[in-house]
């Protein structure tokens, strides 16, 4: 079952970043997605899973957010 209310946040997130350009590879990530035939929304989905997950694992181990793994979780996306 999805979380309405988590999913629209999280989009949300992936929106602000697009939109503030940080990290760039937010955007790179989307544009790149998109060309491969997601949609803008399929694309953003697949952004925000990738952004649960690193927020998961931060709250989860106590630790700062890593931009770099981040940024190589996105670029492994397809």
């Amino acid at each position: 079952m999805v979380n309405k209310r988590l999913q629209r946040t999280l989009l949300e997130a992936v929106d602000n970043q697009v939109e503030a350009n940080d990290p760039p590879i937010t955007r790179t990530t989307l544009e790149r997605l998109q060309n491969a035939g997601y949609s803008e929304r399929e694309a953003k989905k697949k952004i925000a899973a990738v952004l649960v997950e690193e927020i998961f694992g931060a709250v989860k181990h106590g630790q700062a957010h890593d931009e770099k793994r981040y940024a190589e979780k996105l670029s492994a996306l397809k």
